[in-house]
C-alpha cells in the first residue's frame, strides 16, 4: 500500500454493473473497480450479481465494494462472497470498523468530505489504508458528478494516502490532478452514459489524459 510507485496516479472506475463492461474497463488499464451495496444509488448492486462481476476481472485489478453505514458482519458478508479486496467506506462509519476490517487483511478506504461530515479535518480521526476526498453536497452519499475545489485536497495528499473525486471526467482530469496531487482518482459519472453504464471512449480519452498529468511529488500505490 506505501511503496513508492510511478507519477501516474492509480485509477479506480466506481459503479460498474454490467460483467462485460467491467471486462472492457479493466483491459483499459486501470487499478481497480469499484462495486456499490448502496440500495438507494442507481448503481447498487446485488450480492449475487456482484460475484458475477468480480469474477471476470483479472487479477491484477482490485475489487473494491462501497458501503455506507454497514455492519462489520454485513460487510464481510459480501467480501467473502464476491472475494473483494478493497473496502470502501462511504457513511458515518465508527474507527473501530476500520480497525475490524484492516485485521482481516483487507485495504480500507474512508470517505471525507468537503461539504458535510466526515469531514477533511477529521482525517487524523481514522486509520485506514487511504482516504478518498469528494465534495458531498449531492443527495446521495456519493456519485452525484460534483466538481469542487480539488485544491483543498492538496495539504492532505502530503499525509495520507489520497485518492480524489468528484465531478472527474476527461476534460478537467488534468487540472484536477495538478490541484491535488493525489495518489490515485476515482471516477464514475464523468465516464457513465447513464448510471452504472460506462462510456468507453470517455474512460479511454480520461485514461489518455492521466498518463499527461504532472506530478510534483512521487506516489504511494494504494490499490
Amino acid at each position: 500500500m506505501t511503496d513508492s510507485v510511478s507519477r501516474i496516479p492509480q485509477v479506480k472506475v466506481c459503479g460498474l454493473t454490467d460483467p462485460a463492461q467491467a471486462l472492457a474497463v479493466a483491459k483499459l488499464g486501470v487499478d481497480a473497480v469499484g462495486c456499490v451495496f448502496f440500495p438507494k444509488s442507481p448503481r447498487h448492486m446485488t450480492r449475487e450479481a456482484a460475484r458475477t462481476l468480480c469474477r471476470v476481472l483479472p487479477a491484477n485489478v482490485r475489487r473494491v465494494g462501497v458501503f455506507v453505514d454497514e455492519s462489520f458482519s454485513q460487510i464481510m458478508g459480501v467480501v467473502e462472497a464476491c472475494g473483494l479486496d478493497v473496502v470502501q467506506l462511504h457513511g458515518q462509519e465508527p474507527p473501530e470498523l476500520i480497525r475490524r476490517l484492516r485485521r482481516q487483511g483487507l485495504l480500507v478506504i474512508k470517505a471525507l468530505f468537503a461539504a458535510r461530515s466526515p469531514g477533511l479535518s477529521d482525517l487524523d480521526t481514522y486509520a485506514p489504508s487511504g482516504f478518498l476526498v469528494e465534495c458531498g453536497a449531492g443527495k446521495l452519499p456519493g456519485g452525484n458528478a460534483e466538481t469542487w475545489d480539488w485544491a483543498r485536497a492538496r495539504s492532505l495528499s502530503d499525509r495520507y494516502p489520497l485518492i480524489l473525486a468528484g465531478g472527474l471526467t476527461p476534460e478537467n482530469i488534468v487540472r484536477a490532478v495538478g490541484l491535488a496531487q493525489p495518489d490515485a482518482v476515482d471516477v464514475s459519472s464523468g465516464v457513465e452514459a447513464s448510471p452504472g453504464n460506462k462510456d468507453l471512449r470517455k474512460l479511454a480519452a480520461l485514461m489518455a489524459a492521466i498518463r499527461g498529468c504532472r506530478m510534483e511529488r512521487r506516489l504511494l500505490k494504494i490499490f
